[in-house]
């Protein structure tokens, strides 16, 4: 198959990678990172897009996914399929979707889960929203950069899914933190902690998969100094993105906007800028009860 793949970064970088290692034909545009290996190099994004059967764009934000729209959508065939990998505000991958609906393109907004691990290992979960036509031509790209791809409706709706996913993550993992650090104050030893909680009622990914505690359970950012995985500045984004959203449709959210709260204040006003989001367990173990 023949694609077009703008913004290849630490995501996209090994995505198309593993598109060109099992045979397709990749021309790649980035304003600044390089060509994986087997990625042609096109002058711009548009150049990228024309002819391809299958446009592919991971890029940093909606405004972004905008502009790149506006330009590459003119360039690209009829019948195309336009595959946003993007996180981005659930109105702007609508807008976009509409765009190039009205040019006979097939949209799809499939923002993964999985970090840059996933997209190494082919591994990402797609959280897709789009037309069923579409999410056909591109599953055989799905299986090849990922392990799952969920179909989740209409267009918008895998940003949905992602913003709405990555809300409970963000809290449970404040959660996590939170409960870790008191057991230290308690006194409690943090292997029994983690055996207790991992085969209990508190049972979560971010405790039995993803454990903020370094030597404890699995390997994880922890056993690394905190070097992301999935950066506090990745998580404060994905759950600003949920709060905007919340406040689109007039949705309670008091937890999410909590620990929207918190990442704010740990990536903007103390040290967590480019640790992993899991880094909170060492900023409640130096902290106190509010007076």
């Amino acid at each position: 198959m023949k694609i077009g793949f703008i913004g290849l970064g630490n995501m996209g970088a090994p995505m198309a990678a593993n598109l060109v290692a099992a045979g397709h034909d990749v021309t790649g545009f980035d304003v600044a990172a390089p060509m994986p290996a087997g990625v042609a190099q096109a002058g711009s994004a548009a150049e990228a897009a024309k002819g391809a059967e299958v446009v592919i764009t991971m890029l940093p934000n909606g405004d972004i996914l905008r502009a790149v729209a506006e330009e590459i959508l003119p360039a690209m065939d009829d019948g195309a399929v336009f595959l946003d990998c993007s996180t981005v505000d659930v109105d702007s991958a609508r807008a976009v979707a509409e765009q190039a609906t009205a040019r006979g393109i097939g949209p799809l907004d499939a923002p993964v889960s999985g970090g840059t691990g996933g997209a190494v290992a082919g591994t990402l979960t797609f959280m897709v929203g789009g037309g069923e036509e579409a999410f056909t031509t591109a599953k055989p790209l799905f299986d090849i950069m990922g392990q799952k791809a969920v179909h989740c409706g209409p267009s918008g709706n895998g940003q949905a899914a992602k913003i709405c996913n990555n809300m409970i993550l963000g809290a449970t993992m404040v959660a996590t933190c939170e409960a870790f650090a008191l057991a230290d104050k308690l006194g409690l030893d943090r292997q029994a902690m983690f055996d207790v909680v991992s085969t209990s009622s508190g049972y979560s990914w971010t405790m039995n998969a993803y454990c903020p505690a370094p030597g404890i359970g699995p390997q994880s950012p922890a056993d690394n100094g905190y070097a992301p995985g999935f950066a506090a500045d990745l998580m404060l984004k994905d759950l600003r993105l949920s709060q905007q959203a919340a406040e689109a449709v007039d949705a309670d959210t008091p937890m999410g906007h909590r620990a929207m709260e918190l990442y704010a204040d740990f990536v903007e006003h103390e040290d967590g800028a480019g640790k992993d989001f899991s880094a909170m367990l060492p900023r409640f173990e130096s902290r106190r009860r509010p007076a």
